[in-house]
């Protein structure tokens, strides 16, 4: 309704249509501006001039004003009507001035607004129809006849000659009425289907959109769960930072307690030798030589105490440093830790009461008294012949187990060109290649034991100088790692394990070799 009082507002006053070319008087009317030309040529022998809206009137011939805004809304209307602008049909009979036309006859080839139409033929040959501006195709291009019939086996519009001429003899005919309602029943069932599609199209995006949103969601949740765990990282960082920084200091407060007693004990050696000293100085400056002579003690004057030894300050302070090994092993395992996702807290068991167990020893082996060294030699030792014994290898086995809890020990193999260190059950063979430390089948099986080692040419997890080794066991956690004792300590090796059995440490050395654990 609005759109259609819109549209009257911009129908010129003169000659009813839509405005061409719009042109504004003085008075602020408008015009199409070959109507207002055209009124003020006819004006122009009455030597005076008048708005045809409000009759004001003057002497002089009116100037015309382009009205930019008009203009402009004039412009958008008829942009959002292009359809209607295109078809737009005038009146053949107007002359004076251009209306819309109504009603198109197609026996007259004209098209008449409501003015001409009234006064128009109403015989029966003369068709009206929609006004057009093509009268021609509304006709027959052969015999110049109205068409008023469709041929279904031609899919063609024809006129009554048509279908009396041999052309279209025999042919389904229909009024073009009837063909019409049939096509556009066809139509409509055409729409009913596009219209299913676009309602399946419809569901389908709704469908997309509901995963979409799924999607979304669980990327947000993804999002809140990396952040919760980088949250988490951060703070477990930050707390073995704490674990490992608080190892540093009270490690650097033990040796430098350590020193500060050794500096003491020097600064009381130096005050009793510059006692004597002094004393010394004093004999010396004597100019009598029955008091120097009669001096009692002069022997312990000049004999130095166990402080005077050059090697005091290195006895006293020996092994005082900070254990750098045992610090990086801290920092790695919880590292370690931290990255499988294990959430204990690190502490770490020092085994300094590994022993050898002699029942276990093969005969080529010497056990130390203290059951903490191994050598390998060519005389029979004669063990006790136990069934534990290891009788094909060089081997020996630990008197204590583990069967929980996290525990590591070092072991110096400096005195060894080949060596194997590692874990392993009892239940081990004692005999054959199944008993050797680190059997592992073809087919992967048969696990019984776990062990870094170096041979000729070869060594586990590296290929560089080892003089120390340390294994670092977590019965839970089912990890066993061998480092290299470097600077700074080096990680060669790792297995992980569900273990079944308690585990005995356990050592092979051949070749007049010798290992030690150190602790």
């Amino acid at each position: 309704m609005a759109s259609a009082d819109l549209r009257k507002e911009l129908d010129c006053s003169i000659c009813l249509n839509v405005y061409t070319d719009p042109v504004m008087l003085k008075c602020g009317h408008n015009f199409c501006q070959v109507c207002i030309d055209r009124v003020l040529d006819s004006q122009k022998g009455s030597g005076r001039y008048s708005c045809p809206e409000c009759r004001e009137e003057s002497q002089e011939r009116p100037a015309l004003y382009r009205n930019i805004g008009f203009r402009n809304i004039l412009k958008n209307f008829l942009s959002t009507e292009p359809d209607q602008e295109e078809c737009r049909v005038f009146c053949t009979h107007c002359v004076d001035f251009t209306r819309l036309a109504v009603k198109s006859c197609l026996l007259c080839e004209a098209s008449l607004c409501d003015k001409h139409l009234r006064v128009h033929s109403k015989s029966p040959e003369h068709i009206l129809c929609d006004p057009t501006s093509n009268l021609e195709s509304r006709k027959c291009p052969i015999h110049k006849k109205t068409l008023e019939y469709y041929c279904r086996l031609d899919a063609a519009c024809i006129c009554l000659a048509c279908r009396l001429d041999g052309a279209h003899r025999g042919h389904q005919v229909e009024m073009l009425e009837e063909a019409s309602n049939k096509k556009k029943n066809q139509l409509r069932n055409f729409e009913q289907k596009i219209t299913t599609k676009i309602t399946d199209i419809k569901k389908r995006a709704q469908n997309l959109q509901k995963r979409q949103r799924k999607a979304q969601e669980k990327a947000d949740g993804e999002i809140e769960r990396v952040t919760a765990q980088f949250r988490d990282l951060r703070r477990r960082l930050d707390d073995l930072e704490k674990i490992v920084l608080g190892d540093i200091t009270k490690q650097a407060e033990q040796v430098s307690n350590a020193f500060d007693d050794t500096i003491r004990q020097l600064e009381v050696e130096k005050d009793k030798l510059s006692r004597k000293k002094r004393h010394i100085e004093e004999l010396c400056n004597m100019t009598d030589p029955l008091t120097v002579l009669q001096e009692p003690d002069t022997g312990d004057l000049c004999e130095t105490e166990d402080g005077d030894n050059e090697d005091g300050e290195s006895v006293v302070v020996q092994g005082v440093d900070l254990n750098v090994a045992d610090l990086q092993h801290t920092l790695y395992t919880g590292l370690y830790d931290i990255m499988s996702g294990v959430q204990k807290p690190i502490s770490i068991q020092k085994s300094a009461g590994i022993l050898l167990d002699v029942n276990t020893a093969n005969n080529h082996l010497h056990i130390s008294d203290d059951r903490k060294t191994i050598s390998w030699t060519h005389i029979y030792q004669n063990h006790p012949g136990t069934a534990e014994k290891f009788r094909d290898h060089p081997q020996v086995m630990s008197s204590n187990s583990f069967s929980s809890g996290r525990h590591c020990w070092d072991v110096d193999v400096r005195g060894a060109r080949y060596w194997t260190v590692g874990v392993c059950y009892p239940s081990i063979d004692r005999t054959g290649n199944r008993s050797l430390i680190g059997y592992v089948d073809s087919n992967g099986g048969y696990s019984k034991s776990w062990c870094a080692y170096r041979s000729d040419n070869s060594c586990s997890g590296d290929n560089f100088s080892i003089d120390g080794m340390r294994i670092y066991l977590d019965y839970e956690g089912g990890r066993i790692y061998f480092y290299n004792l470097c600077d700074p300590i080096r990680l060669l090796q790792t297995f992980s394990v569900k273990f079944t059995e308690p585990l005995h440490a356990a050592f092979w050395v051949n070749h007049y070799g010798c290992i030690k654990i150190t602790s």
